[in-house]
This record gives C-alpha cells, structure tokens and sequence, in this order.
C-alpha cells in the first residue's frame, strides 16, 4: 500500500501534519515514491505499534544509502485542541540514514523504530538533539555488528518544519559503537555527545550508520 492509499483509509484533508512531513520531503525527494509500511491496526485502537506507518526512501547524497522516516510522533490529523501549540505532540518525528548494501531486508530497521517509538508512548519521555541511548546488543539483532546504541542529531537536510499543531524537528538516530557508547556513558553530557558527532562527520557528514563500522 502507497502512503496516498494509506492516508485515504482516514480523512485526507484532515492529515494536516502528516501533508506538511510530505511537503516537507517532497523538496527533497522530487521525482521519488517511497516504499511505505503503515500500521494496520492503529496504536489508539489497541494495535501494538505506536508509528502510523514509516517510509523508506533511496538516496544517493554523499553515498547510497535508505532513509527511514517516522510517521506518528507528531500530531498527523487535525486536532482542534492541540492547534496552535508549540510543538506538535512530542514534537519530533525519527528519522534513519542506512548504509545500502545491497536488497536489505529493512524489517529490523522499522521494528527498531517502532520500539523507540514506543518507548516514547509508554515513558513519555522523548529524544532531543544529542541524546543517546543504548540498543542492549547489536542494533540489527543476530548480526555481529559493533553499532550497539544511537545518538540524536537534527536530519542535515529536512531540519524542522512549522504545521498547523506546532513545531516538529525531524531527528536523525546515529549508530554508535559500544566503545563510542562507554565514553559517552562516562561522561553523559551534550558536550560529550556533541564532540563524538563531530568527529563523526569528519568522514560521515550526513552521519549514515554503516553496521560494518568499527
């Protein structure tokens, strides 16, 4: 299912922040339908996953790679109560910048996703610039890559839009590797954070996680 027949099971013209995402991606994706993976069974309904969907697109910027974008931390339909905010619900939507490889089985990468997502619904408790997390194992799960937790930075090219609900930062999870993760967990400050990412883009100015990364 494509993201116009997902969106159509609702109220289009109500989807007000979900068109702003698309707007938003739109720029930079032009000629480009993605690949789109909705939740069949929304999360308010009693569904497991709390993302009304994500989509992948392909992009070739500094190198080949998939980007993952969320659909459900922010407000996607109109809510007169929560019109005119500051932020838009938690007020940020993931996204995922994935070394491509070849035809990789993306599942993981949504259900990793899915679980930050989650975390956020059942915590509230939400991610911002600069904090990190760690994924207890390897992030692809039966793999023997050393990316075992994420840090948070702003997407370099989608940045943060204004909708009719409030503002929504498109965060971008980064791959860390456990001795990145250690240093980090030694001294927790953004600083700290902030210096790692950094050195990153020395190499990796678009901060795609490669899992081959040591």
């Amino acid at each position: 299912m494509n993201v116009e027949e997902y969106k159509k099971q609702f109220n289009e013209d109500e989807a007000v922040g979900w068109n702003c995402m698309d707007a938003q991606l739109d720029k930079l994706y032009p000629n480009q339908t993605p690949q789109h993976f909705g939740t069949i069974r929304k999360y308010m309904l009693g569904g497991e996953d709390p993302l009304d969907g994500m989509s992948i697109y392909e992009s070739n910027t500094q190198e080949a790679h998939y980007h993952i974008i969320s659909y459900g931390l922010s407000e996607l339909y109109y809510s007169e109560e929560s019109a005119g905010g500051e932020f838009s619900k938690y007020g940020f939507e993931l996204t995922f910048r994935l070394k491509k490889e070849g035809n990789e089985n993306l599942i993981w990468a949504m259900n990793l996703m899915q679980n930050l997502a989650r975390y956020v619904f059942e915590t509230g408790k939400w991610f911002e610039e600069f904090h990190f997390i760690p994924t207890n194992g390897p992030i692809k799960l039966e793999s023997d890559t050393d990316i075992t937790a994420l840090a948070f930075v702003v997407d370099p090219e989608l940045g943060k839009i204004e909708t009719p609900h409030g503002e929504v930062t498109f965060l971008q999870m980064v791959g860390l590797t456990t001795n990145e993760y250690e240093q980090l967990k030694a001294n927790p400050v953004t600083t700290e954070t902030e210096k790692i990412i950094n050195q990153l883009k020395g190499t990796n100015n678009f901060l795609i996680t490669d899992l081959d990364r040591k």
